[in-house]
C-alpha cells in the first residue's frame, strides 16, 4: 500500500524517509535523503475511504521546508562560531546563569562543550499517570523552552507505554492499578496540554524578543509509537544482553523499596529498560541530551550508559556506532526539585500539586500561588520560570526591596507565569481580578472592567453555542478555537445521549457543535474524529490514533466506546472531548446537564380531565 499524505499543493516535494535505518549518533537534519519529485507516477494520493496503517509511514515534505531547515542550519554554524569566538553564551552557560542545571550526568565540561560545537536536539519525558501536569512538572519544560527558542530541537514525549508501568523513582510502594480508559483519557488530555504548551511557549517567547526562526523546531511525540510495534526480543538483544543485574540491583530507587518499601515489581524493575529504549529511539534522530527533574538522575545516568552500549553493539549493522567522538556522545542533566517551604516536594503523590489544568486548579489559585511566594525565593523563581531577562530581574527586585509588602516581584512571577502556560489575556484578567479583590477597603474608585477576549471580530453577531465551530461546519461568524481558548477536554454524558445516538447528535451533545445539523455538516464535510483502532476497526489501542466520522448508522456507536464507558472525540486541531459515559440515573444524581438532556428527560404529564363548560 502506498504512503499517504496530505495535499501539497503544487509545491515539489520529496520524501523523508524513517530514520529508523539512518546512521546513528546525533547529527543534523542534512541527513536525509531523496526524492521522487513532483509529477512523478507514484506521487501518493490522500483518500479518506483507504484504511490507516499501522506501519511507520515515510513523510512528504516540500523542498520548501527543506531549504529552511539548511537556512537554520547555517544560521547555527553562525552562532557557533560567535560562542567559540567568546563573543556568545552556549546554551549551558545561559542555563546555569537561570539556576536550571542541578547535576549533570556525565561531565559538565563536555555539556558545555557539546553546546558549544553542536546543534544538539534536547528531550524530556512525562507519564500521564494523571489527568494535568502540575507546576513542579515545568522546570524541565523551561529547558525545552528557552531550548525552542535559541534554536535546539526539542522533544516533548509522552510516555503512554511506559505509564503503564509507571516510575517507582522516590516511592516505597507500587502505583495503584489504573483502569485503562482512565489511562487513556488521561494520556488524551496530557497530550493537548503539552500541544497547547509549545504553542504557548511560542507566543511567550516573541513577546520577550524571540522572533520565529526557520532553526526553530519541536515535536511532540509519544512512546506508544514504537512500543506497540517492537518485538520486545529486540529490545533484549540489543539492550538486554548488555545490561547487568549487579548495577541495576546497587539502584538506590530498587535499594530502598526492597529494605524499606513494599517490594517491587519485574515491571517496575525494568522501567529503566523502557525509558533507555526511549532515549535511544530519539537518539537517532539527533537526540542527544536528556533533561529530568532532580530524582531522574539515575534513570538518566541508566539510559545514557544504554544508550552508548545498545549504539556500540546493536545487531542492526547500519545503526552501530561506537561513538568515538565524545561530543556524539548521549548526555544529560537534571533540573532543581521544587519544594514547598515546608521542604515538600511538590507534587500528586505529595497531595499538594498545584496543576496546570484550569479546572483542577483555577487560573486565580495558580496567580494567588505564585503571590504567596516567599520573598527569599521570588528572585529565584523569575528566573526559573520567566523569559525575563536578568538584568530586568534585578529591577524588579530593587522595586520588591524598596516595599516587600506590595509584593511587586510576586505579581510580575504569577503574570508571567499564567501568561506562559494560558496565555497573555487569562494573565491580564486574573491579574484584575486579584487587583479588585484585594484593593484597599477605603478606595472609592469604580472597578475597572475586565480585559475582554482576543477573538477576532468578525462584524457579525455570533452565536453563543459556537465556541467550538470549525470551518467545516459552514458557519462563518464562529470563533476560531486556538490554544488559549480551547477548553477542557472531559465531559461527562450519559448512556442515553450516546449508545445508539447519531454522531452529530453526540457532537452537539458533547459540547463541540451548536446544533445537530452542524455536526451533520461537519461529519459531510470529514471535520470530525472519532478515536479508533487503524481502519475505523473498533475502539483505539494505547495509541491515541482517530478515523474519520462517516454518516453511519446509529448501532454503529458502540463500536467505538472504550471499556464501556469512554470515547475519544476530535474537531480540528485544538478540539478534543473524552467522553465520560454513565448511566442516566448516575447522571441524574450528580446534577449534571447536556444539550439534549432537557428533552431526552422530560417525563410524559400526567393525562387530566376535561373541565365541563358551564
Amino acid at each position: 500500500m502506498r504512503p499517504q499524505s496530505a495535499s501539497l499543493g503544487q509545491a515539489p516535494y520529496r520524501t523523508l524517509l524513517t530514520p529508523r535505518r539512518a546512521p546513528c549518533g546525533a547529527r543534523s537534519f542534512a541527513a536525509t535523503t531523496s526524492i521522487p519529485l513532483r509529477g512523478h507516477s507514484n506521487r501518493p494520493v490522500l483518500s479518506v475511504s483507504q484504511p490507516v496503517t499501522c506501519f511507520q509511514q515515510q513523510r512528504w515534505i516540500t523542498l520548501k521546508h527543506i531549504q529552511r531547515m539548511k537556512d537554520g542550519e547555517k544560521e547555527w554554524a553562525g552562532f557557533a562560531k560567535e560562542i567559540k569566538a567568546g563573543n556568545r553564551k552556549n546554551f549551558a552557560q545561559h542555563l546555569e546563569e537561570r539556576g536550571l542545571i542541578h547535576d549533570v550526568v556525565g561531565e559538565r565540561d563536555l555539556l558545555h562543550k557539546v553546546f558549544t560545537e553542536k546543534r544538539a536536539g534536547i528531550y524530556v519525558g512525562i507519564d500521564p499517570t494523571a489527568p494535568s501536569m502540575h507546576v513542579g512538572h515545568m522546570l524541565p519544560f523551561m529547558v525545552l523552552a528557552w531550548g525552542y527558542v535559541w534554536g535546539l530541537p526539542v522533544t516533548f514525549l509522552l510516555g503512554g507505554a511506559t505509564s503503564r508501568v509507571g516510575d517507582p523513582s522516590g516511592r516505597l510502594k507500587g502505583r495503584d492499578a489504573v483502569h485503562s480508559s482512565i489511562r487513556k483519557a488521561n494520556m488524551a488530555s496530557m497530550h493537548m496540554q503539552l500541544k497547547k504548551l509549545g504553542s504557548s511557549i511560542e507566543q511567550y517567547g516573541r513577546r520577550h524578543g524571540h522572533e520565529r526562526k526557520p532553526m526553530w523546531k519541536r515535536a511532540l511525540t509519544n512512546n506508544n509509537t514504537w512500543w506497540n510495534s517492537m518485538p520486545f526480543l529486540e529490545v533484549l538483544r540489543d539492550l538486554g544482553a548488555f545490561m547487568r543485574l549487579g548495577p541495576m540491583l546497587g539502584r538506590d530507587t530498587v535499594k530502598t523499596r526492597l529494605s524499606q518499601g513494599d517490594g517491587m515489581s519485574f515491571a517496575e524493575f525494568s522501567y529503566p529498560l523502557l525509558q533507555a529504549w526511549d532515549w535511544w529511539t530519539l537518539f537517532q534522530k539527533g537526540t542527544q541530551i536528556q533533561v529530568g527533574g532532580a530524582d531522574q538522575y539515575g534513570n538518566i545516568l541508566f539510559g545514557m550508559e544504554a544508550v552508548k552500549s545498545i549504539s556500540r553493539n546493536t545487531a542492526d549493522e547500519q545503526l552501530r556506532n561506537p561513538l568515538e567522538s565524545e561530543i556524539d556522545r548521549p548526555i544529560g542533566f537534571t533540573t532543581p526539585l521544587l519544594v514547598a517551604p515546608s521542604g515538600e516536594k511538590f507534587g500528586k503523590s505529595a497531595g499538594n500539586a498545584v496543576w496546570l489544568d484550569k479546572d483542577l486548579t483555577s487560573t486565580f489559585e495558580l496567580y494567588q500561588f505564585f503571590v504567596r511566594t516567599p520573598d527569599d525565593v521570588v528572585e529565584r523563581y523569575l528566573k526559573l520560570f520567566t523569559f525575563i531577562p536578568l538584568p530586568e530581574i534585578a529591577t524588579i527586585m530593587e522595586e520588591q526591596n524598596k516595599d516587600p509588602s506590595k509584593r511587586v516581584a510576586q505579581h510580575k512571577l504569577a503574570h508571567e507565569f499564567v501568561e506562559l502556560v494560558h496565555g497573555k489575556v487569562e494573565a491580564d484578567a486574573v491579574a484584575m481580578q486579584h487587583r479588585q479583590l484585594f484593593r484597599p477597603r477605603s478606595s472609592t474608585a469604580e472597578p475597572t472592567p475586565l480585559p475582554k477576549s482576543s477573538a477576532p471580530s468578525s462584524g457579525h453577531p455570533q452565536s453563543p453555542t459556537a465556541g467550538f465551530q470549525t470551518p467545516q461546519s459552514g458557519n462563518p461568524y464562529a470563533p476560531q478555537t486556538n490554544w488559549a481558548n480551547m477548553g477542557d477536554i472531559k465531559v461527562t454524558l450519559p448512556e442515553s445521549l450516546v449508545f445508539n445516538q447519531p454522531f452529530n447528535k453526540i457532537l452537539w451533545s458533547a459540547g463541540l457543535v451548536s446544533s445537530k445539523s452542524e455536526g451533520h455538516r461537519v461529519i459531510i464535510n470529514n471535520g470530525a474524529k472519532v478515536g479508533s483502532r487503524p481502519g475505523d476497526s473498533g475502539p483505539m489501542s494505547d495509541q491515541l490514533s482517530f478515523t474519520p466520522i462517516r454518516p453511519w448508522e446509529a448501532d454503529k456507536t458502540k463500536e467505538f466506546v472504550l471499556n464501556g464507558n469512554l470515547l475519544m472525540l476530535k474537531l480540528g486541531k485544538w478540539k478534543l472531548k473524552a467522553v465520560h459515559i454513565v448511566t442516566d440515573d448516575e447522571f441524574r444524581a450528580q446534577g449534571l446537564t447536556a444539550p439534549g438532556w432537557e428533552t431526552e428527560s422530560i417525563e410524559p404529564a400526567e393525562p387530566t380531565e376535561p373541565t365541563k363548560s358551564e
